[in-house]
């Protein structure tokens, strides 16, 4: 969903800055503003279902700043096993890393705007995912260590 929510911003953004003519019969400001509108609006959505699905799972809400879960992100993989890190998040991780610097795309960088979409999606997921286990880590490891998260 979020990855939906950046797309639509970004061609909405684009759409504003560089289309001159009409886009499907609208003019490029009613239709840069209205995919604007859906992202910004694809956004919130995803945040609020993010936020009652922790409610309601009662998987712990990360913590931390962006500095303070990048300078936990080394502990966490050399105690992932405590932490109970699966290991399949570490090979999808590497995956998307390896993904992002390899020459090899799904969608080429010659197509304007659409070929660093793919790209643009998969840092945005790894980003993301990545800062949200460290945050949540950063909660384990201030509430005591006690057990590994389920």
């Amino acid at each position: 969903m979020i990855l939906v929510a950046v797309v639509l911003t970004l061609l909405g953004a684009g759409t504003l800055l560089w289309r001159d003519a009409d886009l499907l019969g609208l003019p490029p400001v009613v239709a840069g503003l209205g995919l604007l509108a859906l992202g910004v609006g694809a956004g919130v959505l995803w945040s609020v279902r993010r936020r009652r699905r922790w409610e309601r799972d009662g998987e712990p809400r990360p913590v931390g700043n962006v500095l303070q879960r990048a300078r936990a992100l080394p502990r966490l993989i050399r105690e992932r096993k405590a932490y109970g890190l699966p290991g399949t998040t570490l090979a999808t991780w590497a995956f998307a890393l390896v993904y992002l610097v390899s020459p090899i795309d799904v969608l080429p960088e010659l197509l304007p705007l659409i070929g660093v979409t793919d790209d643009a999606g998969v840092a945005v997921w790894l980003l993301t995912s990545v800062s949200t286990v460290a945050g949540q880590y950063l909660n384990w490891e201030r509430s005591g260590r006690r057990e590994p998260r389920p």
